[in-house]
């Protein structure tokens, strides 16, 4: 419980102490007769003490609302109920709604602290430190004072500070905090690491790549923490309703204080005005439209938390709620349906070449792309590679590369590059990814790279067929063969091969004309090649983004692992934290409406408003905490 918290407590138990003493002891009697003022106004003054001490901050921001122009919030509603109650000679109702009202508070700023303190610690991923190496030794800094190309020490038990590259040592890594996943990773000298990660046995040296704010744990961060500034349209409509409907029951408020008793004088009868403010007032504390207006937020807060403890970071509720809508999922098929880990499987050379120059020739082609492809050739060619050999290096999108290897002229990629080269090529049999290689115009023959489907890649495609999806689609720049084969495999609706970039958005556009005005498509990608399509699809969803600065940008949901399965299990969250909305929204509005319309006929006393109104919203938030805990 923070300070604040604490001082609010003592003054509930300090004014309800009070009122309790003053109407269970004739306290005003007594002092009635000691002091020369009538005993009603004593009265008054001894439980004006209780009132101020707990009210008198709600006063004061009900006065600053008027003058700031947010007149009808729910301390000037919460002000004019209990003062109104007070003038009326209800003392005791009076300091006890506004006592009530303040506990409703305190447990709502509780809930709401407690849920951002499950979030802080399912996130507790920002470093403290670094351990930075100087010419005099280790030193601990701030991370933000370690500058790009700055050597640090990471010991056991440490949390990585920075984005680098191992130069010294290795270890495991508990990348849990990132990937909601427990199983740690192992790395060594020239593995990549990145910040958020936990050390867990031997000493690591690594040169840092980038500076703090541009780490991948401050980009994690940041964007958790404005995940809220992009509303949900159940959040949007909240805020409007909360605009119109105080002001509107205001103004019934003030009809119902006026008009049944001018109609009453006017045919005759008694006005009974103290009757008719009395349901007013009452009406106003029943108005009060605290239960939507914090949990609602409360919820998709949670729904958020509950995701990013889980390795699945959502960039606002917006993105959130569409996901329950998610009819259409379109993948790519490297790195989210398959493992994305090439190896060479088959080398076939024309005559003339052998294998052993047909695979040095395409490495060194390769040399300096980042493609899993070309880091496939380059492993299986296991040797260094000498860069001075290769100059000219053009890439082609969605084709291949082209360059001067040895003086000869190369060009190395897919069958839609051989056709533009002019390029006969014969048919092959091989089930995988084709490399054909062309030397100074004459065709050198092929190496073939197989991929494997991901171990939950199946699960994956059935869970969302559970959660209501009509269609998943895969579109891969991949050779029909192998696309068929992987579709065939994972029952998959539909499969779109051999395209480029441009073809996959053009395909995603067909998808999005064909579905309903309510239903969303999502595309399922690696956030780097694929940035064009998942901006174009209702929810962009960026797979394998552990560390990709382009997936985190380019994306709406970003998964910090590599399985599939997180798909439907982000949409199994959205479906819950969109199902404790509903709940909250009739709940409240049922109860609010009943009791209003019965408090306005006098059936209610002032007791039952305060339930509507800080009951309500208490159930209400205890309800929104339950968005934090989704079972996988």
């Amino acid at each position: 419980m923070t300070k604040k918290q604490k001082k609010i407590l003592y003054r509930i138990l300090l004014s309800l102490f009070l009122l309790l003493l003053f109407s269970s002891v004739p306290f005003a009697t007594i002092l009635a007769k000691v002091v020369p003022v009538k005993e009603q106004w004593m009265e008054l003054i001894l439980f004006l003490i209780p009132y101020l001490i707990i009210g008198y901050d709600i006063l004061r921001k009900a006065i600053l609302g008027v003058f700031n122009g947010k007149l009808f919030d729910e301390n000037f509603l919460m002000a004019v109920a209990t003062l109104g109650a007070i003038i009326l000679g209800d003392y005791k109702e009076g300091s006890a709604v506004m006592l009530f009202y303040q506990i409703g508070e305190l447990f709502q700023s509780y809930a709401v602290g407690k849920s951002r303190k499950n979030i802080a610690a399912l996130m507790d991923i920002r470093p403290d430190y670094a351990n930075l190496v100087t010419e005099e030794g280790t030193k601990k800094v701030s991370p933000e004072k370690v500058e790009i190309g700055s050597a640090i020490l990471v010991g056991p038990g440490e949390k990585v500070p920075i984005d680098g590259i191992i130069t010294e040592g290795n270890s495991s890594l508990n990348t849990s905090a990132l990937t909601g996943e427990s199983v740690p990773r192992e790395v060594a000298v020239g593995d990549e690491v990145i910040s958020g990660c936990i050390n867990q046995t031997g000493v690591l040296t690594i040169q840092t790549t980038k500076d703090f704010g541009e780490s991948t744990v401050s980009k994690i961060l940041e964007l958790v923490e404005n995940s809220s500034m992009k509303k949900s349209k159940s959040e949007g409509f909240i805020t409007r309703f909360a605009k119109v409907y105080t002001p509107v029951v205001c103004i019934l408020a003030l009809l119902l204080a006026l008009v049944p008793p001018v109609i009453s004088i006017l045919i005759g009868r008694e006005g009974n005005w103290a009757f008719w403010a009395t349901n007013a007032l009452t009406t106003l504390v029943i108005s009060c439209p605290c239960a939507l207006v914090i949990s609602i937020p409360l919820s998709f807060f949670g729904g958020i938390g509950g995701a990013s403890a889980r390795g699945i970071l959502i960039k606002g509720s917006n993105y959130l709620e569409a996901l329950a809508n998610t009819k259409y999922v379109v993948c790519d098929k490297t790195g989210t349906l398959t493992e994305g880990s090439f190896r060479v499987t088959e080398i076939v050379p024309q005559p003339g070449y052998s294998k052993e120059l047909l695979l040095e020739t395409a490495a060194l082609a390769e040399l300096y792309s980042t493609h899993p492809i070309s880091k496939s050739l380059k492993e299986a060619y296991g040797k260094s590679l000498d860069a001075k050999r290769v100059t000219g290096v053009e890439e082609i999108s969605g084709k291949g590369v082209r360059a001067q290897v040895d003086g000869h002229r190369v060009c190395a990629g897919n069958k839609k590059f051989m056709r533009d080269l002019g390029i006969e090529l014969e048919n092959a049999n091989s089930i995988g990814t084709l490399v054909y290689l062309v030397i100074d115009d004459t065709y050198a023959g092929f190496i073939t790279i197989a991929d494997e489907i991901k171990a939950g890649a199946n699960e994956a495609v059935s869970s969302l067929k559970k959660q209501g999806v009509k269609e998943v689609v895969m579109l891969t720049g991949d050779n029909k063969a192998v696309a068929d084969a992987v579709a065939s495999k994972l029952h998959l609706d539909r499969v779109e091969s051999e395209l480029l970039p441009g073809d996959k958005v053009e395909k995603v556009e067909e998808l999005l004309e064909k579905r309903l005005p309510n239903e969303k498509l999502a595309f399922v990608g690696d956030g780097i090649n694929d940035a064009p399509v998942l901006s174009r699809a209702d929810i962009g969803i960026a797979m394998g983004a552990l560390g990709s600065d382009a997936a985190i940008e380019a994306a709406d949901i970003v998964l910090m692992d590599d399985d599939p399965r997180k798909i439907a299990l982000a949409m199994r969250i959205s479906g819950k934290t969109l199902g404790i909305v509903r709940q909250n929204i009739v709940f409240a509005l049922v109860v609010k409406c009943s009791c209003l319309l019965f408090g306005a006929i006098g059936s209610l006393s002032m007791w039952w408003a305060i339930f509507a109104d800080v009951g309500v919203m208490v159930l209400a938030v205890l309800n929104a905490t339950r968005a934090l805990r989704i079972k996988e």
